[in-house]
């Protein structure tokens, strides 16, 4: 008989009693800040739950936060804790409006949100964390480098008086040290894994068989890759007697690492050689061929040829010599008439014959079970997940099952592509729910749903290719065996990076498992972030004065609300308030304005020419405008490092603004910290924000009104103010006088005193009117 957790937030007769998810809240309630490691479909929803009502009934008045790193996963989490717990529940996404998210946090004990919605509203001062009594980070793994949920841990432990995280993952990586640094970043101290060998686990675990598809690259490929090795091959033999690599046996990883090494070189040298730019341009095609040698092992003909499609239209040298190249053009020449002739990579034949395997056909014809919509049937018929890394492949196997009378849907992310529009999260709501009810027999899907999409009862994972990532191949595997016994099908092609990958993740997986039980990793683990905890606690002691007006203010522009720069300001004892600005990018005083460019940016500012123009608007705008260049990778582009410089100069000396360097985002934010206690100097003063942009100068105004007379552009308008003077002379000239000024010829001349002289119809029509009237 199956008995049920009984508790007073609970609903009744909601939670199955299961030791292990009981055992793993108590150690949470009782051991602090913890991390639970188990598998996909094992119940870490259920154990945070389970925490989450223990809090909210000891803890009055105040909330849980649960953390997803996705808007669909969010709101999946929304929909379990209303099933099981009696409180109000809500959730919080960019997809809602800034008043209602306001109003949803105050109005509910539990939030299930998107990081990046709670960290945007909180450095504009909509909310805090001082109620939050437990935070749950699920998928925490993505605690790490500048990812929202380190922010939000860091400003947790700082603002609630009785904080607790919980950490949820399937898989937090084979690296030691990302482990670490997850753990230090989300101040977590404890450490739980839970395995489906578990004595207590096994009962409720449904195992995943894996099985390898071994297929052999077809000798069409092999002819089209052999063109293509040439192709690298002479070019690596290039590189080799340049110096820039030692062997022709190199990894893309080598390619990247030599390219950095080149552009170093550019940046140090005052004007460098010509050969260092065309090693730069080598070494992009030499990457471009190694991506196309991969998708013609691993993915197949129409997806190569697609990705030669979109190097024809890039403009670099690169990609100009490839198709300039003979032996990468014959490869091309050769996949174009393999594609007319149908011939595909036999990944294709084999995904297609396994799924017409699974769904009973023959024939060709796909024969459905008509037990799928019998509720009084346990059986039902199969689901299947196909997973893929390019939206290319995903199109190819779509049409090739919609050929096999197979129904099929694709499912991919929200970022449009080469034209194609992303899906928004309400079609892929849509799609996953009409492929829970039995309209699709496969879903076909990128990396979008390797984590978090509720696919409940889903029979078979097949993956079009591995990937090296443990990670990844894990929330993969983890879509399967959720109800019943699961499989999956990995097809590989044999001696290709198909291998290669499988193998890796094979081998970190098994690290990261030894790792997790090894418990002399675990106590280091643990140490390390016990010691953050404790210079965490130290740190935060020391409250924020109530008086608002003691610290400096910093006024930022509201398209910098994720910058790390505004994170790390606001941990520093500054007033931000985030405003829409017209100009600049953080204002601390009436006269100074910072516009703050990475490297990145700067560079991509002078390509499309943003930056000359924001250069202008900042030293019209404010007295004293300041450059923040954050970064020391400015010179490590294509860019001629010559070109910078002068750039540089420009703004300094044309535009008469400093340029200031720093490190990173947070060098930016003590400089602009410092530079705010200067200004202000301990004075808070009203400070004027340029919301919108200064009028336009007088001189301006002038040019606009003679501009709009007939056939008057920017340089007649401009001669024809310098030779009368004022507006009022240019409209009072006699056609004589106005030929007399360069560019204004007879019929111009005629023109303008037929506008500046004729009467105002519309006038002479009202007055008519009116007389009737």
């Amino acid at each position: 008989m199956t008995s049920y957790i009984d508790h007073p937030l609970l609903k009744k007769n909601a939670i199955e009693s299961r030791l292990y998810q009981q055992v793993l809240a108590g150690d949470v309630l009782k051991k602090g800040n913890t991390m639970v490691v188990a598998p996909t479909a094992l119940g870490k929803t259920i154990v945070a739950i389970l925490v989450a009502a223990d809090r909210l009934y000891k803890v009055k008045n105040s909330k849980v936060l649960v953390l997803a790193p996705s808007k669909p996963l969010a709101i999946q989490h929304e929909a379990s804790f209303k099933d099981f717990i009696n409180l109000p529940c809500t959730s919080i996404t960019g997809a809602v409006k800034t008043d209602d998210r306001i109003k949803r946090w105050e109005e509910s004990r539990i939030v299930c949100a998107t990081p990046q919605t709670i960290e945007s509203d909180l450095l504009n001062g909509r909310y805090d964390l001082s109620s939050v009594s437990l935070i749950v980070f699920d998928e925490c793994h993505h605690g790490v480098g500048s990812y929202s949920y380190v922010y939000l841990a860091s400003r947790y432990m700082q603002e609630s008086k009785f904080n607790l995280v919980l950490g949820l993952t399937a898989s937090p990586g084979s690296d030691k040290f990302k482990i670490k640094e997850v753990c230090e970043n989300l101040y977590i101290q404890n450490i739980v894994v839970k395995t489906e060998d578990d004595a207590d686990v096994r009962p409720y675990f449904n195992p995943v068989e894996i099985q390898w598809v071994r297929v052999k690259m077809s000798s069409e490929l092999e002819k089209i890759k052999e063109y293509v090795d040439k192709s690298l091959k002479v070019r690596l033999k290039a590189l080799k007697n340049m110096g820039v690599i030692k062997t022709v046996s190199v990894n893309k990883l080598d390619i990247l690492n030599a390219r950095g090494r080149v552009q170093g070189e550019i940046a140090r040298t005052t004007n460098p050689d010509k050969e260092l730019f065309q090693a730069i341009s080598i070494l992009s095609a030499v990457i471009n061929i190694q991506h196309a040698q991969e998708l013609i092992e691993t993915q197949g003909i129409q997806t190569f040829n697609k990705y030669v499609a979109r190097l024809r239209k890039k403009k670099t040298k690169a990609a100009k010599s490839l198709m300039w190249d003979d032996n990468f053009g014959r490869a091309v020449k050769m996949a174009k008439e393999a594609e007319k002739h149908g011939w595909e990579h036999p990944k294709l034949r084999e995904i297609t014959k396994i799924i017409k395997k699974e769904l009973g056909a023959s024939d060709g014809q796909t024969k459905l079970k008509t037990s799928r919509f019998d509720d009084k049937s346990d059986e039902k018929s199969s689901k299947i997940m196909v997973f893929t890394q390019y939206r290319d492949t995903l199109e190819m196997i779509h049409q090739k099952l919609e050929k096999e009378g197979i129904k099929s849907a694709k499912f991919f992310g929200q970022a449009p592509k080469d034209g194609e529009k992303g899906l928004t999260q309400k079609q892929q709501k849509a799609i996953i729910k009409s492929f829970k009810k039995g309209e699709y027999d496969v879903l076909i899907s990128t990396s979008v749903a390797e984590e978090g999409i509720d696919i409940p009862a889903v029979d078979l994972v097949v993956l079009y290719e591995p990937v090296p990532s443990e990670v990844r191949m894990i929330q993969r595997r983890g879509r399967t065996g959720r109800k019943r016994t699961g499989r999956v099908k990995v097809l590989i092609t044999n001696g290709t990076r198909d291998e290669a990958y499988y193998y890796s993740s094979i081998r970190k997986e098994d690290r990261m498992k030894n790792q997790l039980i090894d418990p002399d990793v675990l106590e280091e683990l643990n140490a390390s972030a016990i010691e953050r905890m404790e210079n965490e606690k130290r740190v935060k002691i020391i409250e924020k004065p109530k008086k608002e007006n003691n610290f400096p203010i910093v006024y930022a522009d509201s398209r910098e609300g994720n910058s790390k720069v505004i994170r790390h300001l606001t941990e520093m004892e500054i007033d931000v308030k985030v405003r829409s600005m017209a100009v600049a990018d953080y204002q601390v005083s009436d006269e100074v304005a910072i516009e703050r460019k990475t490297a990145k940016d700067f560079i991509d500012s002078l390509i499309d020419k943003r930056l000359f123009k924001q250069a202008k608007e900042l030293s019209e705008e404010f007295k004293h405008p300041l450059m923040i260049l954050e970064g020391d990778d400015l010179y490590g582009g294509m860019v001629n490092p010559n070109a910078i410089r002068g750039s540089l100069a420009s703004i300094a000396i044309d535009f008469g603004i400093s340029i200031i360097p720093t490190r990173n985002a947070q060098d930016t934010a003590a400089m602009i910290k410092r530079i705010a206690v200067r200004e202000q100097n301990g004075e808070r003063t009203p400070i004027q924000i340029r919301t919108d942009k200064k009028p336009v100068s007088l001189m301006e105004q002038q040019l606009f009104i003679v501009e709009s007379l007939p056939n008057i552009g920017p340089v007649n308008a401009k001669n024809l103010l310098t030779h009368f003077g004022s507006v009022s002379k240019v409209l009072n000239a006699s056609e004589s006088e106005l030929q007399e000024v360069e560019g204004i010829g007879k019929k111009t001349a005629e023109n303008i005193r037929k506008v500046v002289d004729s009467k105002y119809l519309y006038f002479e029509k009202e007055i008519k009117e009116k007389r009737l009237l």
